[in-house]
């Protein structure tokens, strides 16, 4: 009970002085885009690394940013591993479990969360996530005080590519994530094996945002 209350306690005390910052677009002055992918599996249907939209990263080579849950982590160790050798892939923190309302649970709770999954990620990869996305975009004052009091930044995203929508299709993802993208931009797809139209209409919109002079960035490269 102690030991709940003096977390508690600590955590308010780091409300007070954190960023309280949820980051959605890169900092001024980065005239780029940031290209990120979530790896999210729950307490439910397993998910599994989407292998035709690894490939077409890897035929880009286009720098990513991966946020991964713990147990997405641990069921596709092997594949995981195997992308994060890669200079051009981070793997960032989404959670142990993709709890849909983090905001429903305890600090100490949050924080679990964000341990078990720095810990399962750090197993696969070798490397200590810096940044955390909370499932669903869900977040209040004291969830997000709760994170950033283990030293993770939030980062989210400048506007939903909406992928994992059924039915989506190829044309309708790539019209609309072109329409939308700006430079500055955080991109977020899904590579979980639930976004059947991103691995066919990457390629094009990748294509399109060269012709306009883009350049892609890890989060890691430019954020603090």
């Amino acid at each position: 009970m102690l030991r709940r209350l003096l977390l508690v306690v600590a955590t308010l005390i780091a409300a007070s002085s954190a960023r309280a910052e949820v980051i959605e677009h890169l900092p001024a002055g980065i005239s780029k885009v940031a290209l990120t992918f979530d790896a999210c599996e729950g307490r439910g249907k397993p998910a599994y690394l989407d292998r035709k939209l690894v490939d077409v990263l890897v035929a880009e080579k286009l720098p990513v940013t991966i946020f991964a849950t713990g147990l997405f982590a641990r069921r596709n160790a092997v594949a995981l591993a195997d992308l994060a050798k890669s200079p051009l892939v981070e793997v960032e923190n989404h959670s142990f479990d993709h709890p849909q309302h983090m905001e429903k649970l305890s600090p100490a709770q949050v924080q679990a969360q964000v341990a078990q999954a720095d810990e399962a990620i750090a197993q696969v990869t070798g490397r200590q996530p810096r940044y955390f996305r909370f499932p669903a975009g869900n977040y209040d004052a004291a969830t997000l005080a709760a994170v950033e009091a283990t030293g993770h930044r939030v980062v989210h995203w400048s506007f939903a590519s909406g992928d994992p929508s059924p039915g989506l299709s190829p044309e309708r993802l790539r019209t609309w994530v072109l329409s939308k993208a700006r430079l500055g931009d955080i991109l977020i797809f899904h590579i979980n094996g639930r976004a059947p139209a991103t691995a066919q209409a990457l390629p094009a919109i990748i294509a399109e945002l060269r012709r306009r002079k883009v350049e892609f960035v890890r989060l890691d490269e430019v954020l603090p």
